[in-house]
């Protein structure tokens, strides 16, 4: 039978007493929670929330880093039976009001005084919140607000109840059924408001211990936790699989740390979306390009090598006894010292997902021995849909499916899973849930996908956004536009890309440069700029973005079915896409109706043929100040390429 978070807790620290469970890392030094100590820990939490008058079934919200007694809180509430409510903490206050009173929350946990200010900002409009207890007190000395206390506080209270109530903590984890709902996450709200995704104990521990069994995953592996914990795919890696592993989470100091603290740790297990690969391999790069000469030819030899060879070594094919000596000579030289260097020494298994990942990216990883693969799953399938084995890991497919999953296509060619790690349902949201999830257990993902002949699954773009272009050369041809943006952010000089084209004659686009990239490629041209806008609008950025986008036309015109798809026209931004401006989700997903709506004039002088259009824009600062921004975009032609009959994808 499936067990539950709280029991899963308890058994650890039964088998495991004095073995590791969480570390922190606090002013440059780590810190060790042990499974007996965290049990502890959650005991007192559980007496204190319950002394606080949080009842079964009610919600909680935790808005912070990965913080150990984070951690701890929600295992304390699943402990009550309430049920944890992980939110963004990156959000600015006004993203937390729809979930607040959604979820009809009263108690929140929170890391430090920015969550604080935020929470306390919203009691107006959120009447039913009455306490918040925080993590960390810098800041908050002086605060005086009703319903305000720290969790040490919180600590105390339950510690003063454990004598009186000795029994409880048992009881109420012995209560707990894996058919209980364990946690409310909320989605990312691309279209509108987000929706609450129901997640039973069962769900999430099933899809953990699926995947657990697929990679072989023991309570030794090591996993730095430091993505938001409000994404599903790090809670679900650093909660519920550690809690159905037993493994070690390690928490970094802060996100400034996190490369530091990565090459401290050298975790076994890696999870990361395709953006911090690339920008770990970016860095790479720009190092290399300041390295000396000697350095540099060493370098490019060895990574020839490694293209040629350590991807075949990675598949388990065959390789002649000189290559594997000479292999073997540059992973003396080159790869092991990079692996170090990227704090990827110890890694057995890494994972990519979210968005798909770039051919060059992808070997480029597995070429110097780190074995890279790719998973497909969503917030509504506790991630673990599919999964690629070892051996047969590539870059256009996201893997097979797991123990216990179906997939089927419909006519449309949408993606349709059954799986036991499929939401309860949408919270106050039958009309949704209805829509995604049918009473033959079929959930449909909103993914265009097919599978290859050797039945892993490749995706092509939501369903709901590919399109027909309509007039022109390529007129009643398919258009996918996230398949295209995703084959241009393969290019480390290009960091965002939006596409239009359905019911259009051709397919113009937005483009965001990388500016470190960029900046980096102009400094060493000693091309001189002012800022983030004067860079991207210089001619010889153009140029290099021009040859992106035509090589990524070239390749386009050699799959039939979205040759259609090739860029004719496109304009670099005056700015980057952000979150806090509205223009992409929490998670960097493109917000596509927000973003048409905001730039239709720039989409206006796209199809109408203009060579420059004006734009002003408002963006938003950290600290919730605004400022207007304009400048003079420039837009160009891109070639394109005839169709290669008889190719697809």
């Amino acid at each position: 039978m499936t067990s539950t978070f709280p029991r899963l807790l308890l058994d650890h620290a039964a088998r495991w007493p004095d073995a590791p469970a969480l570390r922190e890392k606090a002013y440059g030094v780590w810190q060790t929670l042990s499974w007996a100590q965290l049990a502890q820990l959650v005991h007192e939490l559980a007496l204190g929330l319950a002394a606080a008058g949080l009842r079964r079934g009610e919600h909680v919200v935790v808005v912070g880093e990965n913080r150990p007694r984070l951690y701890a809180s929600m295992l304390a509430a699943q402990t009550l039976g309430a049920v944890p409510v992980p939110l963004y903490q990156d959000a600015v206050a006004a993203e937390f009001v729809f979930p607040l009173n959604n979820a009809e929350i009263a108690f929140a946990i929170v890391e430090d005084q920015e969550q604080v200010d935020k929470l306390l900002e919203l009691r107006e409009q959120c009447p039913q919140l009455k306490r918040i207890w925080f993590d960390d007190p810098r800041g908050l000395r002086h605060y005086d607000e009703a319903g305000l206390a720290s969790l040490d506080e919180l600590i105390a209270q339950g510690r003063a109840h454990a004598a009186e109530r000795p029994e409880f903590f048992a009881a109420e984890a012995a209560a707990v059924q894996p058919g209980d709902v364990a946690a409310l996450f909320f989605t990312s709200g691309t279209t509108g408001n987000p929706k609450g995704v129901i997640h039973t104990h069962a769900s999430l521990i099933d899809r953990a211990q699926a995947g657990q069994r697929f990679d072989k995953l023991t309570e030794h592996e090591e996993v730095l936790a430091y993505l938001p914990p409000a994404w599903v795919g790090q809670n679900i890696f650093s909660y519920s699989q550690w809690l159905a592993v037993g493994y070690v989470v390690n928490c970094p100091e802060s996100a400034s740390t996190v490369s530091i603290d990565l090459k401290e740790i050298g975790p076994t297990y890696y999870f990361a979306p395709p953006r911090v690969f690339e920008g770990l391999l970016t860095t790479v790069m720009i190092r290399m390009e300041d390295a000396s000469a000697i350095k540099r030819w060493l370098f490019d030899r060895c990574m020839r090598l490694a293209r040629r060879v350590g991807t075949r070594l990675m598949d388990g094919q065959a390789v002649g006894l000189l290559d594997r000596l000479a292999y073997a000579l540059g992973n003396v030289l080159i790869y092991g010292p990079l692996r170090n260097t990227l704090g990827f020494s110890r890694v057995r298994v890494a994972y990519t997902a979210g968005e798909a990942i770039g051919p060059d990216l992808f070997s480029f990883y597995r070429a110097i021995g780190i074995n890279l693969k790719q998973l497909y799953g969503s917030t509504e399938t506790a991630v673990f849909v599919c999964l690629q084995p070892d051996h047969e890991a590539r870059a256009d497919t996201v893997g097979v499916p797991i123990e216990g999953v179906e997939i089927k296509l419909s006519g449309s060619g949408e993606l349709l899973v059954r799986s036991p790690g499929l939401l309860k349902g949408y919270y106050k949201n039958e009309a949704a849930t209805r829509e995604v999830l049918g009473d033959d257990g079929w959930f449909h993902t909103g993914d265009a996908g097919f599978l290859t002949p050797g039945g892993h699954l490749k995706i092509i773009d939501r369903a709901k956004d590919v399109g027909r272009l309509m007039g022109g050369a390529f007129d009643g041809a398919m258009f996918a536009p996230k398949y295209v943006e995703n084959k241009l952010k393969f290019f480390p000089h290009i960091k965002e890309a939006v596409c239009f084209g359905d019911k259009r004659d051709k397919v113009c686009a937005f483009i965001n440069i990388d500016f470190e990239a960029v900046g980096n490629w102009a400094e060493r041209r000693n091309l001189p700029y002012a800022g983030y806008t004067d860079l991207a609008q210089r001619p010889e950025v153009y140029d290099l973005i021009l040859d992106c986008v035509e090589k990524v036309n070239a390749d386009l015109a050699q799959d039939e079915l979205l040759a259609g798809s090739q860029i004719s026209r496109f304009l670099v931004l005056h700015k980057e896409l952000d979150a806090d401006d509205g223009e992409l989700t929490r998670t960097r997903k493109v917000r596509r109706g927000a973003i048409a709506e905001k730039y239709g004039v720039l989409i206006d002088a796209l199809y109408a043929g203009k060579a420059v259009q004006h734009i002003e824009t408002q963006v938003k600062f950290e600290d919730g100040r605004t400022s207007m921004i304009s400048a003079d975009l420039r837009i160009v032609e891109a070639k394109t390429f005839p169709t290669v009959k008889g190719q697809a994808a």
